[in-house]
């Protein structure tokens, strides 16, 4: 490492260089990684968050839940099947509401649930599920954004249908829409008042249950099919799409990462290859000069994630409220590492020429 430290020390502006690149590749595929992030948890953070471990959807609604309809006695089927410990249904449906005296519209997603339910979420303001009369509704606290505040009557002007806000929970999004939570009852009326439902139906039925039980519900009972919560999230409509894009976009900039600093790296090489060569006369090892370029690799990667680290959050402090951004700690050590990685990678290239390095053909034959 002594060499490697001397070496940046002395050449600044060309370490400073690609060390400004490397800033610039790893700020952006933090700022990337943290819009998909937030884009998914806008996506579906209402059933990522919520407790269960699978779910009962329609065998033909293409793993869809917007498209499930399970009759309601489908529940006690499942209730009563063995290895299932709790099961409780979820109805959902997709309105268009307004605060009353207001013309801005705002488009939601309700969750009708039983109001002892595990589906439920944590109240972070407000009124309990367990506490909630007719028509009255818990939130998602991105409402709040919209000037909604407890107390406030939401309705759909085209059907009459009203709602009134008691409670806000947090991390409540599904398809991109702000999740309202009510009692099955309540959620009924709503969509009776619209003309949707012919019948009495629940969209899904949330399961916690052994391993088996996913496999035994299928086998057991018809027209049924059961998902885990992942496979729902990935069939909520544009969610693969949209996270299909961000995380191309992040891998090309990985392997340009890769790419710009090996020829880099490369190019320095070619032009020291006499002082490796009279390095090598002197009785210095390939493994030591190896070590050092390592080790200007990885000072140059911490050196830059760091940076890029501080200015991500610095300009994330500056987006708009309402923008999906999300960049936890798994997702900034999963990029460090990758990115260091590549680093490392990159300057294979560059050892591979210094191993070949011939001290005498380096530093000139005496004719």
């Amino acid at each position: 490492m002594f060499l490697a430290v001397r070496e940046l020390k002395h050449a600044k502006l060309r370490y400073m260089l690609i060390g400004f690149i490397m800033i610039l590749v790893a700020w952006l595929t933090f700022i990337v990684s943290g819009l998909a992030n937030g884009l998914a948890a806008d996506n579906a953070s209402a059933i990522e968050n919520m407790k269960g471990d699978y779910v009962v959807l329609q065998d033909n609604a293409e793993q869809k839940l917007a498209r499930s309809s399970i009759p309601n006695e489908k529940l006690d089927e499942v209730r009563r099947h063995e290895g299932v410990k709790e099961a409780f249904p979820l109805s959902q449906t997709m309105m268009t509401l307004s605060q009353t005296g207001k013309d801005k519209k705002i488009d939601v997603t309700i969750f009708g649930v039983e109001s002892k339910s595990m589906i439920m979420p944590d109240v972070s303001e407000g009124k309990l599920i367990e506490k909630l009369g007719e028509n009255e509704v818990i939130a998602d606290a991105s409402l709040k954004g919209d000037g909604v505040v407890i107390g406030d009557t939401l309705e759909n002007k085209d059907t009459g249908a009203s709602m009134t806000i008691v409670g806000f929970a947090e991390g409540q999004m599904f398809s991109h829409m702000p999740v309202l939570y009510t009692d099955i009852e309540s959620w009924n009326q709503m969509v009776q008042s619209t003309g949707r439902q012919q019948k009495p139906s629940y969209s899904a039925i949330i399961v916690s249950g052994n391993e088996d039980v996913s496999i035994s519900l299928e086998k057991k009972l018809s027209h049924i099919e059961v998902l885990t919560k992942e496979e729902v999230i990935k069939n909520i409509p544009g969610y693969k799409e949209e996270q299909g894009s961000l995380t191309m976009m992040i891998s090309f900039l990985i392997v340009i990462a890769a790419f710009v600093q090996a020829v880099f790296f490369y190019v320095i090489t070619l032009q020291k290859t006499n002082q490796f060569g009279v390095l090598k006369a002197i009785g210095a090892k390939t493994s030591y000069l190896a070590k050092n370029l390592i080790g200007q690799v990885l000072i140059l990667a911490a050196a830059a994630i760091g940076v890029s680290i501080a200015l991500t959050f610095s300009v994330s402090a500056l987006f708009p409220e309402g923008m999906p951004f999300e960049l936890g700690t798994d997702t900034l050590v999963k990029y460090s590492a990758l990115l260091i990685g590549v680093a490392v990678i990159g300057a294979l290239l560059s050892l591979q020429r210094i191993a070949k390095i011939d001290a005498i053909e380096a530093i000139g034959r005496v004719e």
